[in-house]
């Protein structure tokens, strides 16, 4: 039983699916693939669309071979922010009780009964008072204004002075907002517990910004340094946004290993990197101008390496080629292709298995290399 094509499936399915290429597939049902040489195919613009395939014009450029290293995301612990008591009193209420938690700006953490603050609300209080009969004489606008700034040193928001100011009533139990987002590292208090000024009350992980970790061996260290705009590969998908820079490369081997540690600040704006996370980094090296393609244009079997090359419209050629360094998105051709050449960028290996299929024809047995 012969083969069924794999692009005139393609060619079916479609004629299920749109009616305008059901039409534009029975007027080239008439008209198969036509052969320009004995390892071409020429393709309907049905096909075409339909197997998805798209052209790169070969091109030069700067290339750079790539090392990827297996590093890992950490906590930037220059952003750690430790939650401190502004004042003694008692923890009424934990908004957040266990650690772990995500915690954003703004956000409420805990309620405090204080004798110190109450305090201090009366004395504004009484200078808003004094002001409000006196007008300006006597300072009385600098004692309500120094007022006002003893409560905010002392952790209330504008909003709770302004809530006070309006009200004129004490506030006797005080909700502390969240200077920060991130993660409840540790929680030092439990409800009711009487605390001190200073006492630690939260530690918060900031991961709007994380590390990047790895370990470097002697040899590829010489591959960046400090300052250095590096790629980072989280999740299979290179951080086009966040460009890690190097802020940190140990200046000794790790204690009984032949490894340095490398260290690289990447941002995370979104919070959709978590500490923990496993990723690599992307140390480029040994750059030089060459002739490029996409990586995809490449087909590699046992028998050698090849691309396909669009000789006229619609009409598709193996080119066996001599690839060099390469890196994800781009492979150096050193030999069997030329600028200007148009190259399929997407849709190669099924011009492959469509050579194979139909005409018997293995492209790698081309005799040469064309330029």
């Amino acid at each position: 039983m012969k083969s069924i094509s794999i692009l005139i499936l393609l060619s079916m399915m479609g004629c299920t699916q749109r009616k305008d290429m059901a039409m534009e597939g029975m007027n080239h049902a008439a008209k198969p693939m036509d052969v320009a040489s004995s390892s071409s195919l020429m393709l309907s613009d049905t096909q075409i669309r339909l197997a998805n395939i798209s052209m790169e014009v070969v091109k030069e450029d700067d290339m750079a071979q790539v090392t990827p290293v297996n590093a890992r995301l950490v906590v930037n612990e220059n952003l750690t922010e430790i939650i401190s008591a502004r004042v003694a009193g008692r923890i009424e209420k934990l908004f957040f009780r266990e650690a772990g938690r995500e915690v954003k700006k703004g956000e409420s953490l805990y309620e405090v009964y204080s004798e110190n603050l109450l305090i201090l609300e009366r004395e504004y209080l009484l200078a808003k008072l004094q002001y409000e009969k006196l007008g300006e004489a006597n300072h009385y606008e600098s004692i309500l204004k120094s007022a006002e700034k003893k409560l905010l040193l002392y952790g209330l928001t504008k909003n709770q002075i302004i809530n006070l100011h309006n009200t004129e009533s004490l506030q006797s139990r005080i909700t502390f907002l969240s200077p920060t987002s991130g993660i409840i590292k540790k929680i030092g208090v439990e409800e009711g517990q009487y605390v001190s000024e200073g006492t630690l009350l939260y530690q918060i992980e900031n991961t709007s910004q994380l590390w990047v970790e790895a370990e470097l061996y002697p040899t590829e260290v010489n591959y960046v340094k400090v300052g250095d705009k590096i790629e980072v590969l989280v999740n299979g998908l290179v951080r086009q946004q966040g460009e890690a820079t190097v802020n940190f490369l140990s200046p000794e081997l790790r204690a009984g290993t032949q490894v340095m540690v490398m260290r690289a600040t990447i941002s995370n704006p979104s919070l959709s990197l978590k500490p923990g996370q496993a990723a690599q980094v992307l140390l480029q090296h040994s750059a030089r101008h060459s002739l490029v393609i996409p990586t995809n244009s490449v087909i590699r079997t046992e028998q050698g390496t090849h691309v396909y090359i669009e000789t006229e419209q619609n009409t598709f050629e193996p080119r066996m080629v001599k690839t060099g360094i390469e890196n994800f998105q781009w492979v150096e051709i050193i030999d069997g292709v030329k600028v200007g050449d148009k190259v399929v960028a997407t849709g190669a290996y099924l011009l492959y298995s469509e050579l194979v299929l139909k005409k018997g024809i293995n492209p790698d047995a081309s005799r040469t290399h064309k330029n």
